[in-house]
């Protein structure tokens, strides 16, 4: 009966560099706000229980975790069993899980007798069919160790699919959409009647686009000769894929805005590091298209997908043929939420605001309600 009223919700996004508090109240209103800069979501837990504590009343916590694995399809309530799991899984998103499984902890000594939820960026792709999720790799190795593509950025895709239905008036059920999460971490989502059908991150957030410091897809078989016959070790290997490529190794800043502003300078590495961006993301969104059939909404999120006109202009260049096209003055001018596209473009293009905070928030209140 306690959760017949209204809900104040703890929100808690634990980052690799940050952590975000916020509280929503009744009719998703945020009711308080606190960003913090720290290493690994980890914060003096003084410092966060006097946060915490000038928040107000707080009912619930929800807390972003980026991996659940196979063992989650929604959000569950958070156990030392489900801790045990996500600890388990850690090795798999080494930037995000440590960050989140710090929070839970430090916040679940703040609040001992709170109810918290993990709500995962993974659950939103369990809709995907086999042939999307399934690696080409021996049966044994899929069988023994769990291996497939999980895809992540759940919580964001499935918030900005939603909201851009809402916004261009037609049912989420009745269109194709291919989502483009693009922030320091990016990947892209075809999303078919509010269903993800594919996706382009995999077993690990590692696969697919170019990001910030993450290289994204590359040849295996350069990763196995980079071990065997140029003395990488597996370490040093890691580390290399997830801290020191993307837009670091390309253009040596994680920043796209700093990458922009050296492009309009004329720096050679940084027009380098914009086109290989560019040039990836193109072809994940027609191939995205091509799993979709065809395609009716073209969505931008996420910190560079909101903010930078010169990277959504050069991530449509060449996909007329798909019906994508810009109006060059709406692109410049855009802010959350608002629609991008062209007059004549049969697809609209829109760019809305990341709001995981708000689908967190609705997979607590889902989760209580199911008691």
């Amino acid at each position: 009966m306690r959760w017949q009223r209204a809900l104040r919700i703890l929100v808690v996004n634990s980052g690799s560099s940050s952590l975000k508090l916020r509280i929503i109240g009744e009719g998703d209103r945020v009711m308080a706000r606190r960003d913090f800069e720290s290493a690994g979501g980890r914060l003096d837990p003084g410092q966060l229980a006097a946060a915490i504590r000038g928040m107000g009343r707080i009912d619930a916590v929800g807390h972003r975790v980026v991996h659940g694995g196979s063992a989650y399809s929604d959000a569950v309530l958070i156990d030392k069993a489900v801790c045990d799991t996500l600890t388990e899984l850690a090795e798999l998103a080494p930037l995000h899980q440590n960050a989140a499984l710090a929070g839970i902890d430090t916040v679940g000594r703040i609040l001992p007798d709170v109810p918290s939820v993990a709500c995962f960026d993974t659950t939103f792709h369990q809709s995907m069919p086999a042939a999307a999720y399934t690696y080409a790799l021996p049966a044994d190795w899929r069988q023994r160790h769990g291996l497939r593509r999980f895809g992540f950025h759940g919580l964001s895709h499935r918030y900005a699919v939603h909201r851009a239905a809402e916004l261009i008036g037609r049912p989420v059920m009745e269109l194709r959409i291919v989502s483009c999460h693009l922030g320091a971490g990016a990947s892209l989502a075809a999303v078919q009647y509010g269903r993800s059908v594919d996706t382009t991150m995999g077993f690990t957030p590692l696969e697919g686009l170019v990001m910030g410091s993450r290289s994204g897809s590359v040849d295996p078989g350069l990763l196995c000769w980079l071990q065997l016959h140029a003395g990488i070790g597996i370490e040093e290997l890691v580390d290399g894929l997830e801290r020191r490529s993307g837009l670091v190794g390309l253009a040596g800043t994680p920043d796209m805005r700093t990458v922009l502003e050296r492009v309009e300078a004329g720096d050679g590495a940084a027009v380098l590091a914009l086109q290989v961006y560019a040039h990836r993301l193109r072809a994940g969104i027609a191939a995205m298209a091509a799993t979709l059939g065809g395609l009716d909404v073209l969505v931008f999120t996420g910190g560079v997908g909101e903010n930078a006109p010169a990277v959504r202009a050069a991530a449509v260049d060449r996909l007329a043929f798909l019906g994508i096209g810009l109006d060059p003055s709406r692109n410049a001018t855009a802010v959350p939420d608002a629609d991008i596209g062209g007059g004549g473009a049969p697809v609209r293009t829109v760019v809305i605001g990341s709001r995981e905070d708000l689908e967190i928030a609705r997979c607590v209140r889902r989760v209580l309600q199911r008691g």
